[in-house]
Formats: C-alpha cells, sequence, structure tokens
C-alpha cells in the first residue's frame, strides 16, 4: 500500500496499521452481529426447509459419497496435522493435501452462498470478486487517515487479492461440517432407533445392520424349521442362527444406502436442533474468529472445525463395537 505524503507530513505505518486494525474489528463486531438473525432466517423453521430443499435431486447421490469418502479426507487432514513441520515427510503432507474433501453438495453451496451474501456482506454482494464489505470498511478507516494528510486515493487493490483465498477456505471448512453434521445425525438416528425399536445398542449404520441381519436370518430360519414356523421362533429364541457373510453384508448395504438417503435431508431435523442448543452460533463465531485473526495478521486460514474428526470417532466405536476392528 502506497505512502502519501504532503504538507503535514507522511502517512506513517503506524498509523495505517491502526486504521487497518480499526476496520477490521469494526466490520467483524458487526458480522458477529448479524448471526442470530442469520441462524434465525436460515436453520430455524420454515427458514430451514428452504436451506434443506437443495438436497433435492443429485444431492441423493453426492451426500452417500462424500459420507463414505469423509474418513478418508479426514484421514488426510490428520496427516497434514502430523507431519506439517517435517522436512523429510514433506512429500506425504503435499499428497496428503491433494486429497479433496468430497463433492460440494447444492446445499452446501447455497448455505456458502448465504454465509458471503448474508452474513459477510450483509446482503450486498454474493462474491468477493463483486465486492465485499471488509473492503468498504478499510477503504473508510483510511481514507480517514489520509484525509488528514493527503488528497490523493487510497490503494486498496491488493487487500482483496490477499483476503480472497483466506476467506474461501475456510468456507470450504464450513461446507466440510455438513457432511460431518449429517454423519453425526445419522450415528444417533440409529441408537435412538436401535434402543427403541430392537432394545439393541446400535451406534450407527453397521451396529443397526448387525442387528437387522441376525433378525432376518432368524425369521428365515424359523420358517424352514422342521418342526413349524412358530416353533422354530421359539428354538431360535433360545438359540439364535448366525447370520451368513452374504445376509450381513446386504443387509449393511441396504441400511447404508438408506441412512445415505436420509443424510441427504438431515439437515431439515439437524438444523433447528443446532440452531436451538447453540451449535450454528458457536460455529459461526468461530467462523469469524479466525477469520478476523488470519485477515488481521495476513496468514492462511486457520479455520478447522473439529466435527468432521467427533464423526469419525463415532463411526471407528461403531465398527468396534460390531465387532469388524
Amino acid at each position: 500500500m502506497t505512502t502519501a505524503t504532503s504538507s503535514e507530513g507522511p502517512v506513517s505505518e503506524a498509523e495505517i496499521e491502526q486504521a487497518i486494525r480499526s476496520g477490521i474489528a469494526r466490520y467483524f463486531a458487526d458480522c458477529r452481529a448479524r448471526v442470530p438473525a442469520f441462524i434465525d432466517r436460515h436453520f430455524h423453521y420454515p427458514g430451514a426447509m428452504a436451506t434443506n430443499r437443495m438436497a433435492l435431486g443429485w444431492d441423493m447421490l453426492r451426500a452417500p459419497i462424500n459420507l463414505l469418502w469423509a474418513p478418508v479426507y479426514a484421514l488426510a487432514c490428520l496427516v497434514k496435522i502430523l507431519v506439517r513441520n517435517r522436512a523429510g515427510l514433506k512429500w506425504l503432507h503435499n499428497l496428503a493435501d491433494r486429497v479433496p474433501a468430497g463433492f460440494t453438495t447444492r446445499v452446501q453451496e447455497h448455505i456458502t452462498s448465504l454465509i458471503q451474501r448474508d452474513l459477510l456482506n450483509n446482503g450486498q454482494a454474493t462474491s468477493l470478486r463483486e465486492g465485499n464489505l471488509l473492503e468498504s470498511y478499510l477503504i473508510e478507516a483510511l481514507e480517514a487517515v489520509y484525509a488528514r494528510h493527503s488528497s490523493e486515493p487510497v490503494d486498496h487493490q491488493q487487500f482483496i487479492k490477499l483476503i480472497e483465498p483466506v476467506v474461501a477456505d475456510a468456507l470450504s471448512q464450513y461446507r466440510i461440517t455438513r457432511t460431518a453434521s449429517a454423519d453425526i445425525t445419522n450415528s444417533i438416528s440409529c441408537t435412538v432407533l436401535g434402543a427403541f425399536a430392537f432394545q439393541k445398542f446400535t451406534p450407527g449404520g453397521i451396529g443397526l445392520g448387525v442387528v437387522l441381519a441376525s433378525m432376518l436370518a432368524k425369521t428365515l430360519a424359523a420358517r424352514d424349521f422342521i418342526l413349524g414356523e412358530t416353533i422354530g421362533g421359539w428354538y431360535y429364541s433360545v438359540f439364535p442362527p448366525e447370520p451368513s457373510l452374504t445376509t450381513t453384508a446386504s443387509v449393511m448395504v441396504a441400511v447404508m444406502a438408506a441412512l445415505a438417503a436420509f443424510a441427504a435431508l438431515s439437515g431439515v431435523i439437524s438444523d433447528p436442533i443446532q440452531a436451538a442448543i447453540g451449535l450454528h452460533r458457536r460455529r459461526l463465531h468461530k467462523l469469524l474468529d479466525h477469520l478476523e485473526r488470519d485477515v488481521s495478521l495476513s496468514t492462511q486460514s486457520s479455520f478447522r472445525p473439529k466435527d468432521q474428526y467427533v464423526a469419525r470417532i463415532l463411526d471407528t466405536f461403531d465398527m468396534i463395537r460390531s465387532g469388524l476392528i
């Protein structure tokens, strides 16, 4: 950024830095003030219905693929964290960094657009290239400083090039939380369904599939019992048959397919719940906190929500409980 001079003296670096910090602080304070209205509009009913209606269509296919791919991406993120400062493993860090997060769903794109337009730009723009509210806050703060020293215009063009990748990466990380939230919702739904419908502890789709496979094997064995289906049902209640690998695999695939379809629309249920208990508020405030710090310090995006790791812990527990690992 150029330094203007006049008869009153040049604009000092300290004044410029102070103006930038002041503009950034005012901007993000206003963003935080918009969070409650943003959540009410898009994550409570009836807004949650409109937000998640985008899942109808190709998202019914993208969401299942993302759920299956999520453990791979979570592992890649963990590898990047572990080998970040190890010179000899830079190749592994670069390899993990190229692992994609999965398909971007229409719901994720819609929410990203809403955050950019309503939260970050107060409804004034939908993308950084179209202009952004933060830039206007900075220009206002800098012009006040320059006005005391010179009438020359403020050079602010390079700032938008600096913050664009930071905001883009932070929003990409926020999109990942949608997949993680759907996975966590599935795990909770399976646990509740297993507890009330089957009186079993089923902490995920795998556990629910194992329970249903055992029930199917018992029904089929009782039907073919030599003394009749009724006596067969009593007998196999005491000596339950072991489901075949084919039966177990088939039921698991059916359960996972049903859960995947549910995952695409699960936001209709999970978004209002997360909004009510404050998860959306904390997540958005965390996003803004990290953005403010990264923009102030001119660093890369540091926003790394932990939702995906919680989802992977639940998946691992499900596999341990089901005897797969």
